[in-house]
């Protein structure tokens, strides 16, 4: 079972600070500073949406060379290897891979060159799924539980209201634990009903 990361709603305040760290945590690393979450918000509660790290990833299956892989209990996303096919992202359930990408330094935006027709303007922006720039190739990105820093997911050190944890397989064992003693107390008390009702009905 993967580690992942969860969030509770009832304590996000859709301050959007976990969107802030993990952008800025992966800038340092030289990865691409689209962070690796989003918060939703609607009327009543908000909450940040990321990667579940599943155990038999789609986006692991699909991708064509491999750059997706689990590592060390999360499934990790190789950008050096990214192809820009999209492929993760459609097969992603959880909607949790977007796509971002960055100019190389000495090739400036719109270039013309008397070579070829002028450059044409900048599309409006409709999706990164459906965005198309010229020169900016799309690179996946999704949430790797900050694997390169010791100090673990900088959205969970940084949420003002803790709202972020991290989920091992000793949290889920317990969860499945718990869900099964409840079972089980709740069968014994309709047997039990179900017993007395029987005797006074005699």
């Amino acid at each position: 079972m993967n580690r992942f990361v969860i969030a509770d709603p009832k304590l996000c305040i859709g301050c959007h600070t976990c969107e802030a760290a993990c952008s800025e945590n992966h800038r340092h690393q030289g990865l691409q500073s689209m962070p690796r979450l989003k918060v939703m918000l609607n009327q009543k509660e908000s909450a940040p949406q990321l990667c579940h790290q599943c155990e038999d990833a789609p986006c692991a299956q699909v991708c064509p060379v491999n750059a997706i892989n689990r590592v060390n209990g999360a499934v990790q996303l190789n950008e050096s290897l990214c192809v820009s096919c999209k492929l993760c992202g459609i097969a992603c359930p959880f909607g949790a891979i977007e796509f971002s990408g960055s100019r190389p330094l000495d090739i400036p935006a719109n270039a013309n060159s008397p070579k070829a027709p002028p450059a044409p303007p900048m599309p409006p922006k409709v999706s990164t799924f459906l965005d198309w720039v010229p020169g900016i190739r799309a690179i996946a990105v999704k949430c790797d539980l900050c694997d390169f820093d010791e100090q673990g997911p900088a959205c969970i050190r940084t949420c003002p209201t803790k709202a972020l944890r991290i989920v091992s397989n000793d949290d889920i064992a317990d969860s499945s634990r718990r869900k099964r003693e409840r079972a089980i107390g709740m069968d014994f008390g309709a047997l039990s009903a179900f017993s007395s009702h029987g005797r006074n009905t005699q």
